[in-house]
């Protein structure tokens, strides 16, 4: 999503930066009373002037810019995954997410009586959440979070809160 919102932003700052300079020229030509237009507005004022919204096409071209408009609004508005994970804030160092997810599964896997381990990492408020999901002896849990606190003391990760484990019997789905 970062790529896209550059672009936008690109787009955005050039439209703008355009239409400033041209209305900036403009006023310049009207301040020194040159009667010469930078733009020739005729052909497209009298179209626009002459275009009612009862046309079908005004509708349809009104419509789908409305419905861009809120398609954009909502990507924006939605919480995505980080893909990378800051390990502190003041160096700039971070960890890419699914590395990290990949080499908590295998240690929680790793443990005696479990098996198929899969990790979720978020960050939220500044801080790692880590929820485990694993099939197992449900007596594993606390070598489960054991583990993989020891694996994220390894990685140089912040404090975190709690590490949420999830160890249903092997009969029953994660």
């Amino acid at each position: 999503m970062r790529t896209v919102n550059r672009v936008a932003s690109l787009l955005l700052a050039v439209a703008l930066l355009l239409g400033g300079t041209l209305l900036a020229v403009q006023a310049l030509l009207v301040s020194l009373h040159r009667p010469a237009s930078v733009l020739d507005r005729t052909g497209w004022y009298d179209t626009l002037s002459a275009t009612r919204w009862r046309d079908p096409t005004v509708r349809a071209v009104a419509g789908a810019t409305i419905l861009l408009g809120l398609a954009i609004l909502v990507a924006q508005l939605r919480r995505w995954r980080p893909v990378r994970l800051r390990l502190d804030d003041a160096d700039g160092w971070h960890l890419h997410r699914r590395s990290v997810e990949r080499r908590l599964a295998d240690v929680a896997g790793n443990v005696p009586g479990v098996r198929r381990a899969r990790v979720q990492v978020r960050r939220r408020d500044g801080r790692w959440r880590h929820r485990v999901r694993a099939t197992g002896d449900p007596a594993a849990r606390p070598e489960v979070e054991y583990a993989v606190r020891q694996e994220l003391r390894r990685l140089a990760a912040p404090p975190t809160g709690r590490v949420e484990v999830r160890l249903p019997p092997r009969g029953r789905p994660a």
